[in-house]
Protein backbone atom coordinates (compact mmCIF):
# COMPACT_ATOMS: atom_id res chain seq x y z
CA UNK A 1 0.00 0.00 0.00
CA UNK A 2 1.33 3.47 -0.81
CA UNK A 3 2.26 5.87 1.95
CA UNK A 4 -0.72 7.99 2.99
CA UNK A 5 0.28 11.67 2.99
CA UNK A 6 -3.29 12.76 3.85
CA UNK A 7 -3.10 11.92 7.57
CA UNK A 8 -2.79 14.56 10.29
CA UNK A 9 0.87 13.92 11.11
CA UNK A 10 1.04 16.80 13.61
CA UNK A 11 -1.32 15.10 16.05
CA UNK A 12 -1.10 11.42 15.13
CA UNK A 13 0.83 9.03 17.38
CA UNK A 14 1.77 5.98 15.31
CA UNK A 15 2.82 4.03 18.39
CA UNK A 16 -0.78 4.25 19.57
CA UNK A 17 -2.18 3.74 16.04
CA UNK A 18 0.16 1.41 14.11
CA UNK A 19 -2.77 0.35 11.91
CA UNK A 20 -2.53 3.73 10.14
CA UNK A 21 1.11 3.26 9.18
CA UNK A 22 2.09 2.38 5.62
CA UNK A 23 5.59 1.18 4.77
CA UNK A 24 5.37 2.83 1.35
CA UNK A 25 8.44 3.05 -0.86
CA UNK A 26 11.92 3.88 0.27
CA UNK A 27 12.05 6.68 2.81
CA UNK A 28 8.44 7.82 2.57
CA UNK A 29 7.24 9.38 5.81
CA UNK A 30 10.63 9.32 7.49
CA UNK A 31 10.29 12.94 8.62
CA UNK A 32 6.59 12.73 9.42
CA UNK A 33 5.84 9.66 11.54
CA UNK A 34 5.84 10.44 15.26
CA UNK A 35 6.92 9.67 17.90
CA UNK A 36 9.65 7.88 15.95
CA UNK A 37 10.91 10.89 14.04
CA UNK A 38 11.51 12.65 17.35
CA UNK A 39 13.27 9.63 18.81
CA UNK A 40 15.54 8.87 15.86
CA UNK A 41 16.24 12.21 14.14
CA UNK A 42 18.45 13.63 16.94
CA UNK A 43 20.90 10.76 16.27
CA UNK A 44 20.95 11.09 12.46
CA UNK A 45 24.24 12.61 11.21
CA UNK A 46 26.59 11.89 8.30
CA UNK A 47 29.03 14.83 8.11
CA UNK A 48 32.16 12.64 8.45
CA UNK A 49 32.81 8.89 8.45
CA UNK A 50 33.32 8.93 12.22
CA UNK A 51 30.05 10.79 12.77
CA UNK A 52 28.27 8.43 10.34
CA UNK A 53 29.64 5.40 12.20
CA UNK A 54 28.39 6.66 15.54
CA UNK A 55 25.03 7.71 14.08
CA UNK A 56 24.38 4.52 12.15
CA UNK A 57 25.38 2.36 15.13
CA UNK A 58 23.03 4.30 17.42
CA UNK A 59 20.14 4.14 14.95
CA UNK A 60 20.75 0.43 14.37
CA UNK A 61 20.61 -0.04 18.14
CA UNK A 62 17.22 1.73 18.16
CA UNK A 63 16.15 -0.55 15.29
CA UNK A 64 17.02 -3.62 17.36
CA UNK A 65 15.29 -2.21 20.45
CA UNK A 66 12.10 -1.56 18.47
CA UNK A 67 12.22 -5.13 17.16
CA UNK A 68 12.72 -6.45 20.68
CA UNK A 69 9.66 -4.44 21.78
CA UNK A 70 7.69 -5.85 18.82
CA UNK A 71 7.30 -2.28 17.53
CA UNK A 72 7.46 -2.83 13.79
CA UNK A 73 6.63 0.79 12.94
CA UNK A 74 9.60 1.99 15.00
CA UNK A 75 11.89 -0.61 13.44
CA UNK A 76 10.76 0.36 9.96
CA UNK A 77 11.31 4.04 10.71
CA UNK A 78 14.83 3.28 11.98
CA UNK A 79 15.45 1.33 8.77
CA UNK A 80 14.27 4.37 6.80
CA UNK A 81 16.66 6.65 8.70
CA UNK A 82 19.53 4.28 7.86
CA UNK A 83 18.45 4.36 4.23
CA UNK A 84 18.22 8.16 4.34
CA UNK A 85 21.71 8.33 5.84
CA UNK A 86 22.97 6.45 2.80
CA UNK A 87 21.02 8.45 0.22
CA UNK A 88 21.79 11.86 1.71
CA UNK A 89 25.49 11.13 2.19
CA UNK A 90 25.62 9.88 -1.44
CA UNK A 91 23.88 13.06 -2.58
CA UNK A 92 26.49 15.18 -0.80
CA UNK A 93 29.26 12.95 -2.18
CA UNK A 94 27.98 13.64 -5.72
CA UNK A 95 26.71 17.22 -5.37
CA UNK A 96 28.67 19.73 -3.31
CA UNK A 97 26.18 21.39 -0.99
CA UNK A 98 23.67 18.56 -1.41
CA UNK A 99 21.50 20.22 -4.04
CA UNK A 100 20.71 17.59 -6.67
CA UNK A 101 17.96 19.25 -8.74
CA UNK A 102 17.63 22.67 -10.34
CA UNK A 103 14.85 24.92 -9.09
CA UNK A 104 12.35 24.72 -6.23
CA UNK A 105 10.18 21.73 -5.37
CA UNK A 106 6.63 22.34 -6.64
CA UNK A 107 4.25 23.19 -3.78
CA UNK A 108 2.13 20.08 -4.35
CA UNK A 109 5.23 17.84 -4.12
CA UNK A 110 6.84 19.21 -0.95
CA UNK A 111 7.83 16.43 1.45
CA UNK A 112 8.07 13.90 -1.38
CA UNK A 113 11.24 12.72 -3.05
CA UNK A 114 12.04 12.91 -6.72
CA UNK A 115 12.91 15.32 -9.49
CA UNK A 116 9.30 16.40 -10.17
CA UNK A 117 10.26 17.58 -13.65
CA UNK A 118 13.38 19.43 -12.53
CA UNK A 119 16.72 18.86 -14.23
CA UNK A 120 19.51 17.16 -12.27
CA UNK A 121 22.44 19.46 -11.62
CA UNK A 122 25.90 18.42 -12.81
CA UNK A 123 27.81 16.21 -10.41
CA UNK A 124 30.80 17.55 -8.52
CA UNK A 125 33.99 15.54 -8.12
CA UNK A 126 33.17 12.86 -5.54
CA UNK A 127 33.71 13.83 -1.92
CA UNK A 128 35.55 10.78 -0.49
CA UNK A 129 34.50 11.48 3.11
CA UNK A 130 30.81 11.63 2.19
CA UNK A 131 31.20 8.52 0.02
CA UNK A 132 32.68 6.68 3.01
CA UNK A 133 29.87 7.96 5.25
CA UNK A 134 27.37 6.66 2.69
CA UNK A 135 29.03 3.25 2.66
CA UNK A 136 28.82 3.09 6.47
CA UNK A 137 25.09 3.79 6.40
CA UNK A 138 24.59 1.39 3.47
CA UNK A 139 26.10 -1.47 5.48
CA UNK A 140 23.75 -0.84 8.42
CA UNK A 141 20.75 -0.32 6.12
CA UNK A 142 21.45 -3.64 4.36
CA UNK A 143 21.81 -5.33 7.74
CA UNK A 144 18.46 -3.91 8.89
CA UNK A 145 16.42 -4.73 5.80
CA UNK A 146 17.72 -8.33 5.82
CA UNK A 147 17.35 -8.87 9.58
CA UNK A 148 15.30 -12.07 10.07
CA UNK A 149 13.20 -10.60 12.89
CA UNK A 150 12.50 -7.46 10.86
CA UNK A 151 11.35 -9.61 7.94
CA UNK A 152 9.16 -11.69 10.24
CA UNK A 153 7.59 -8.64 11.88
CA UNK A 154 7.06 -6.95 8.52
CA UNK A 155 5.23 -9.99 7.16
CA UNK A 156 3.14 -10.16 10.35
CA UNK A 157 2.36 -6.42 10.13
CA UNK A 158 1.34 -6.66 6.48
CA UNK A 159 -0.83 -9.71 7.15
CA UNK A 160 -2.50 -8.02 10.12
CA UNK A 161 -3.11 -4.61 8.56
CA UNK A 162 -3.18 -5.55 4.88
CA UNK A 163 -0.35 -3.21 4.03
Amino acid sequence: MPFNYDLDFHSLDFRAHPELYRVGKGEQGVLLVEPYKGEILPHWRFRTPAVAQESSTTIYGLFEAYLQDHDFVGADMARKFLQMGFTRARRYANHRGGKKYDGPVPDDKKGQSGAHGRAELPRSPEDPAKAEAAAIFKQKWDQAKQHPEYLRQRAEFEARYGK
